[in-house]
């Protein structure tokens, strides 16, 4: 029985996914590069420096450390103004974090910084509805290695059991994701993952590994993934 959810933050709360490729140009651009749609989209999954660093080399540049934590801060700063004038966030998903956090244990598992999700989550009023957030500060490699969604269960499960619960086995714990790399990450952990289609397609979510696919999460319920996942 499902009894926690793991989200992804960057396109599945927040649609903030154009935002980040627009600071991302921005900040590149004073460099003389640009960021594709397909630069952009193929690094889905990685962490600010990760994509900074691959961004740096596939163009020929030496990447610095100091040069990568100088431009990730830059990205940082311009996605926050933006995202602080129009937060952005998907349809209805508000609605349903609150209602999930009622009946079961919600995390989030993204390569986002901690300090974007907080902001989000505070700005929103949604941040009590989350036991456990596990960011890309936590971990050491990006999605789809499936570090962070096994760091991200041992976690949710060891909230769970602090208060009382019975220790989760996998099947307990479903995965909402928007991109094949966090869904091949979260299925690489051993957890059921639903697709939900903010980013991609349907049939690359399914080719990932994605079990479910929801246009968008309004309508689901407790009992809507129960069911799924019986």
């Amino acid at each position: 029985m499902i009894k926690a959810i793991l989200m992804d933050f960057n396109g599945v709360i927040i649609n903030d996914e154009p935002i980040q490729h627009a600071a991302y140009r921005e900040i590149f651009a004073a460099d003389g590069i640009d960021v594709t749609d397909e630069e952009y989209y193929s690094r889905l999954g990685m962490d600010d420096r990760t994509f900074v660093g691959s961004i740096l080399e596939a163009n020929g540049r030496e990447a610095t450390v100091d040069l990568v934590h100088q431009l990730a801060r830059e990205k940082t700063e311009r996605w926050r103004s933006i995202v602080e004038e129009t937060m952005p966030l998907f349809h209805g998903v508000e609605d349903f974090v609150k209602r999930m956090s009622t009946e079961l244990t919600l995390g989030i598992v993204s390569m986002a910084r901690r300090e974007e999700i907080d902001f989000v989550l505070e700005k929103t009023g949604m941040a009590p509805c989350f036991s456990v957030i596990l960011s890309a500060d936590d971990v050491t490699a990006c999605k789809p290695d499936p570090e962070c969604y096994r760091s991200g269960f041992a976690a949710i499960d060891a909230h769970r059991t602090s208060h009382g619960h019975l220790p989760m086995v996998h099947d307990d714990c479903v995965v909402i994701e928007d991109s094949p790399p966090g869904v091949r990450s979260a299925r690489a952990a051993g957890l059921h993952v639903v697709g939900v289609t903010n980013t991609v397609n349907p049939e690359e979510l399914r080719t990932a590994g994605a079990a479910a696919i929801a246009w968008n999460l309004n309508d689901w319920m407790a009992d809507s993934f129960r069911l799924v996942f019986a």
